[in-house]
């Protein structure tokens, strides 16, 4: 999202922290070059679906397509194919998760919700998130929203969540130092 993504992408430079960006293949198709700063500043990119639909709405067939299209899409821009996915909503049947599984993608959600994308204040996503981190947490927040959706909440809470996570021995890293798997698919 050019209104955020690079807001986002600059504290995170200045904080000297790498972040998971899960990235929706529309908006990758949109905003090429924000994908190729994620990749070319450190971070890791994770599939979060082509349309952003909920996976539990669709058939199989469908949600394969989805992360296949997304996957092609962000491999022709920064040369990989991610192992991670998330699915949009947190949503995925047991039969896509096994997919999933089998076909080498390390599905991943989260257990703190900053509900930024409600359009929350700074001091709303800023107590959202450390009233409920611990020790490996995955903490859901956005640096893209809908048309006329503000995460500008989410853009001023950023520098003070790093420095309070800093001050209680936290260091914020990539989903895939945290799980200990690789970034890359085959």
């Amino acid at each position: 999202d050019p209104r955020y993504t690079g807001k986002v992408l600059d504290i995170l430079k200045r904080k000297k922290v790498h972040a998971t960006f899960f990235v929706v293949g529309t908006r990758a198709k949109k905003h090429p070059d924000l994908v190729r700063r994620i990749h070319r500043e450190g971070h890791a990119i994770g599939n979060h679906s082509y349309s952003h639909p909920d996976f539990s709405r669709l058939p199989l067939d469908k949600m394969q397509e989805q992360i296949r299209r997304t996957e092609a899409g962000i491999r022709e821009l920064v040369v990989f194919r991610p192992r991670i996915i998330r699915p949009p909503y947190g949503e995925i049947l047991t039969g896509q998760l096994e997919w999933a599984k089998s076909a080498g993608y390390t599905v991943v959600n989260w257990d703190v919700d900053s509900s930024d994308w409600r359009q929350l204040t700074s001091a709303d996503v800023f107590r959202n998130v450390t009233k409920s981190v611990r020790p490996g947490s995955v903490v859901l927040m956005h640096a893209g929203g809908g048309e006329g959706q503000s995460l500008m909440g989410t853009v001023r809470a950023l520098p003070g969540i790093i420095d309070w996570l800093r001050e209680r021995g936290y260091e914020p890293v990539t989903l895939p130092e945290l799980l200990g798997v690789p970034e890359k698919r085959g």
